[in-house]
């Protein structure tokens, strides 16, 4: 089942319980997936998915720095829902020693040995973590390992 179908779903089953803060991500997610769909002016791939997905999580996880530093409860816990809601739809997510793992095997690949190759790293890591690692989690242990 693709995800405009799950989300399709799951829209319906938040109008049934009157699920107003599911209702509300669902229905931005949907957009966002139609908006991206216009963009590529293609059927979107499971990749595509992704890639909606983890910038809606993305933007949620700025703004929740962002009310925290500003002492928003209200808020922090309204955008903690709405991440939470996202999080169902992505795919299960590393744990640190696996994208450690990932990252050594990574360098291993394309021989680097400074922080020069830090860019050659990232661009080879990126499309293997995609979706299932936070990419600022990632540059970190990259920059520790070439150090």
């Amino acid at each position: 089942m693709s995800l405009n179908d799950t989300l399709m779903q799951d829209m319906k089953k938040a109008m049934k319980e009157k699920d107003k803060d599911t209702l509300t991500v669902v229905r931005s997610l949907k957009a966002a997936l139609m908006n991206y769909k216009i963009k590529v002016g293609h059927d979107l791939t499971d990749e595509d998915d992704l890639t909606v997905l983890s910038s809606a999580l993305k933007q949620r996880k700025e703004s929740l720095e962002e009310f925290t530093k500003a002492n928003r409860d209200d808020l922090i816990t309204q955008t903690q829902k709405e991440m939470d809601v996202i999080e169902k739809y992505m795919p299960k997510q590393m744990s640190k020693e696996e994208l450690e793992k990932v990252v050594e095997e990574t360098i291993s690949e394309v021989g680097a040995s400074s922080k020069k190759d830090f860019g050659k790293v990232m661009q080879a890591l990126m499309p293997k973590i995609k979706g299932k690692a936070d990419g600022k989690s990632a540059s970190t242990i990259v920059g520790k390992k070439l150090n």
